[in-house]
């Protein structure tokens, strides 16, 4: 009898150890993480009425509540320019939730977060209601509304415009967009029924992280080369004078497929290429044999000092979307293809900005900012993030002489587009077959070259050889032109 007696009141002690702990797990520990949880409708619905900071860029807000003049709910959350600040703010639903900075930065907007701890109490006192923060973006009005311009109308494609010395972003826009005001409606049936329509467009992301439908994982053609020719050099065995292989097409023992040089193009034209002329004309077969000469992890290393597969740092929220590590158990046609940056190789367009703003910068990889100010309802500055090193991707020796390659892409290569009369330009081009007749068509380059002030990044999916062309680097030469004269 004792014995039973005894182990009831273990089992009841466990119990309740572990309701307790459960309790104390939700209250404290995973609080903040409850609290931000997009699908957490009960702490969308604590503040939905509430007077929620707005989201501004130059001066002008973007996202904003508005007072509705009904007793139910005093404010309702609206998006002055939707379309071209989508992916950026997200929206703030009764029902389906926030996204993109909405989301990211609720306890600001919302006026929860511990810097407005003292606010908070004064509006306690005064008997008003909760007001929250507003957060002034990084972003460039005037470069924003021209790279959105730049996309055209039912074409899939991002620009991504930093400042490759703080990471500040100028410009972060995706086509397709949307309309946020139309799930941000406190009419039920008219939110139900307008992301029932949304979620029909192909390409767009309603659910997106700050970044929009920029952080759709894409594969990244031959900008990739850069982490080949950073490797290459690295590794001590090539050097600028190195002579690279350029067979027209690269066989391999065992199969039939081979990769080759694009036939309409001038890597055709010689057998063996300096690395100017291979970055300058885009060939593969020297990149792939440098791959297969340095080893899977040689490539692999070097990807990872640019950021693949690793975290941006948590004041974006982007870490999980920024791309994928360099692949693991390749064989020889695999490590081929993927140097090339096909097969598995993923990346966004913010990742390979980061990776070029790096090179930009002498090898330091700054963190994207996309916040200029935080400031409290009395316009009262409670944050200013300043720039920060993220990591070191390669030496200012290295960084120096890819910007060398890069600038001749530009002046003498396949990247003429982006030329800008009387600045020098560094920049590389990449297109990333889909199998089907099109491809993804890359940018990636930054100005001035000997003293960065803008890095670029553009890709638009889906397109044949001259639509990317035409899309791309004289895009890209556009914004590098408006961002230099202001």
């Amino acid at each position: 009898m004792n014995q039973a007696i005894r182990h009831a009141w273990v089992a009841a002690v466990a119990m309740f150890a572990l309701l307790f702990g459960a309790i104390s797990f939700v209250q404290v520990v995973g609080a903040d993480d409850l609290k931000t949880n997009p699908l957490n409708q009960r702490a969308i619905l604590q503040n939905y009425c509430n007077d929620r900071g707005a989201i501004i860029v130059g001066g002008t807000p973007v996202a904003e509540s508005v007072q509705t003049g009904s007793e139910t709910c005093t404010f309702q959350r609206t998006y002055p320019q939707p379309e071209l600040y989508a992916g950026l703010t997200g929206y703030f639903s009764k029902n389906y939730g926030a996204t993109g900075l909405e989301q990211s930065m609720a306890a600001e907007l919302a006026g929860n977060s511990d810097q407005l701890f003292l606010d908070r109490v004064g509006q306690l006192f005064l008997g008003n209601q909760p007001k929250g923060a507003s957060v002034e973006l990084t972003i460039d009005p005037q470069i924003q509304q021209l790279a959105y311009n730049l996309i055209p109308d039912g074409q899939r494609g991002s620009i991504v415009v930093t400042n490759p010395k703080t990471g500040a972003i100028l410009a972060m826009a995706s086509k397709p967009s949307y309309n946020p005001n139309l799930v941000a409606t406190q009419d039920a049936a008219a939110e139900r029924a307008n992301i029932n329509e949304l979620v029909k467009v192909p390409g767009i992301n309603l659910n997106q992280n700050v970044s929009g439908p920029t952080g759709e994982l894409l594969a990244p053609g031959s900008v990739f080369k850069l982490v080949d020719t950073a490797a290459a050099l690295a590794s001590g065995k090539y050097n600028k004078d190195s002579v690279l292989p350029n067979p027209a097409e690269m066989s391999f023992d065992g199969i039939q497929y081979k990769l080759p040089n694009y036939a309409g193009g001038n890597c055709y034209t010689r057998d063996t290429a300096t690395f100017a002329f291979a970055l300058q004309q885009s060939c593969n077969t020297p990149f792939a044999s440098i791959a297969l000469d340095l080893g899977r992890n040689a490539i692999a290393d070097q990807a990872r000092k640019f950021g693949f597969g690793e975290d941006v740092g948590d004041q974006l929220k982007l870490g999980h979307a920024l791309g994928n590590g360099f692949p693991d158990n390749l064989d020889a046609p695999g490590l081929a293809q993927s140097a090339i940056g096909q097969k598995d190789v993923r990346a966004t367009p913010l990742q390979i900005n980061m990776m070029t703003s790096a090179i930009a910068n002498g090898g330091k990889q700054m963190q994207p900012n996309l916040i200029k100010t935080l400031r409290s309802p009395d316009l009262r500055v409670i944050d200013e993030p300043q720039p920060q090193q993220l990591r070191t991707s390669t030496t200012p020796q290295i960084a120096g002489q890819i910007t060398e390659w890069m600038a001749s892409a530009v002046s003498e290569g396949i990247a003429k587009g982006a030329a800008v009369p009387g600045i020098q330009v560094a920049g590389k081009t990449g297109t990333a077959e889909l199998g089907n007749g099109t491809n993804n068509s890359w940018f990636t380059g930054f100005a001035p070259a000997n003293n960065p002030q803008v890095s670029v990044t553009i890709v638009m999916e889906g397109v044949n050889i001259t639509t990317g062309a035409q899309l791309t680097s004289p895009n890209a030469k556009k914004i590098f032109e408006a961002v230099l004269n202001k």
